[in-house]
């Protein structure tokens, strides 16, 4: 089952959920906040977009392709030198059949920053390309199936040709009365 609708930026562009996550806005670490940030930054994943309301869980750094995780982010992905008492954050993710990045930054005082989803055309031609390879080879079984199917039945249509009454052996039509 592909992870990604067939035209991801046409969704991600008329939708108006992502519309309304594309302009940076508000957005507030929402998991743990009472943890210390040693702990936070270690464990939780959780913000929120304050004005939607929705909530994401992020993961500060890509997967490999085969679903694997890198041990700890790099700089890229989470980037606490840039500027003093905040904590600049990448995630790309799949959301709603579209591939995304949450960018954004988080104060680690006041767990609150500005962040917002940008379409990540990269992984979409990654994800639309898989997505075609599974259609493909969804296809090749199909038709592998029909195959077989069309083979069998041609294999019993010939035996019955050969052997056209398989019932004969108990007598005739008259013999098999019933009372």
């Amino acid at each position: 089952m592909p992870r990604v609708v067939p035209d991801q930026r046409s969704k991600f562009e008329n939708e108006e959920f992502f519309r309304k996550l594309s302009r940076e806005c508000e957005v507030r670490w929402v998991a743990r906040r009472e943890r210390k940030r040693e702990e936070r930054r270690e464990r939780e994943r959780e913000s929120a977009f304050v004005a939607t309301g929705t909530n994401l869980s992020l993961q500060f750094f890509p997967a490999s392709w085969q679903g694997e995780q890198r041990q700890t982010p790099s700089r890229e992905y989470v980037d606490l030198e840039r500027e003093a008492g905040k904590v600049y954050l990448k995630a790309p993710m799949i959301l709603n059949g579209v591939c995304v990045i949450w960018k954004g930054w988080i104060d680690l005082h006041r767990l609150d920053g500005m962040g917002c989803l940008e379409f990540d055309e990269e992984r979409a031609q990654q994800e639309d390309a898989l997505a075609q390879q599974a259609f493909e080879e969804a296809r090749r079984r199909t038709r592998e199936f029909e195959d077989r199917d069309r083979s069998h039945r041609e294999e019993m249509e010939a035996r019955r040709q050969q052997d056209p009454s398989p019932g004969s052996n108990l007598g005739g039509g008259d013999d098999l009365k019933l009372r």
